[in-house]
């Protein structure tokens, strides 16, 4: 048990010093190289051709994984402190913009797979788990939280009566626009479009466009496509 303690400290040594050091320095050529060559050695994973642009914060990397070709810019906060079982996982691909905030808190693993792109200012918020699929758009400022806080009680703090955690499922291919927030329990269904400024509370069936608050199914992109092809010219 104390030398597992060591192992953590130290590990946390290096990072503290390795991210101090060159979290800061700009420039692909010299800062984001130099990132990404010394950082594997702190990382529980960093692919190859990855691009860390200056100024972004990664507490408790043994817990944070990032693919290959993964892009994460300036201000950007990757968090997996909190619970050793914590796991932070960005696919092949994935494009993290300026000031995106991911955080695990207890034992959490956010996913975010293959060619997904984050836009400026989301966030992506446990403690219950988050899975986001392949190829989404997410769109600036929006928030994915996997949690809900108990308030049954008016005497007591509602700090006080904790908090559920069931998670959250976002599947391929869906585009979540403009301050969209997603809140615990949901699943938006595959290539699910979601409009800007609307309240995810339930489930989203596959292939829906949904708008509101909270959001309500408007349209079906499978029924529109079925029309779409139904007025196809037919050929000889």
């Amino acid at each position: 048990m104390n030398s597992k303690k060591g192992v953590s400290k130290w590990k946390r040594l290096q990072e503290t010093v390795l991210t101090l050091l060159l979290g800061n320095i700009p420039t692909k050529a010299i800062g984001s190289n130099l990132r990404t060559f010394f950082y594997r050695s702190i990382f529980a994973k960093l692919g190859k051709g990855v691009y860390l642009q200056d100024s972004v914060e990664f507490i408790n990397t043994p817990c944070i994984e990032i693919g290959n070709r993964a892009q994460i810019l300036r201000g950007a906060n990757i968090n997996a402190i909190g619970n050793p079982k914590n796991n932070i996982s960005i696919g092949d691909g994935v494009q993290i913009q300026q000031g995106v905030d991911i955080r695990a808190l207890n034992d959490t693993h956010l996913k975010i797979e293959e060619e997904t792109f984050i836009g400026p200012y989301v966030c992506i918020a446990g403690p219950g788990n988050i899975k986001i699929g392949k190829g989404c758009l997410i769109a600036a400022h929006c928030g994915i939280f996997a949690n809900n806080h108990n308030f049954v009680d008016p005497i007591q703090y509602i700090a006080r009566q904790g908090i559920t955690r069931k998670g959250i499922v976002i599947e391929d291919d869906c585009w979540l626009g403009h301050g969209v927030t997603v809140t615990d329990g949901v699943t938006i269904g595959r290539g699910s479009v979601i409009g800007a400024g609307s309240v995810v509370t339930k489930d989203i069936p596959p292939y829906s466009i949904a708008v509101g608050t909270p959001a309500k199914v408007v349209k079906s992109r499978i029924a529109e496509q079925s029309v779409t092809n139904d007025h196809l010219p037919v050929r000889s």
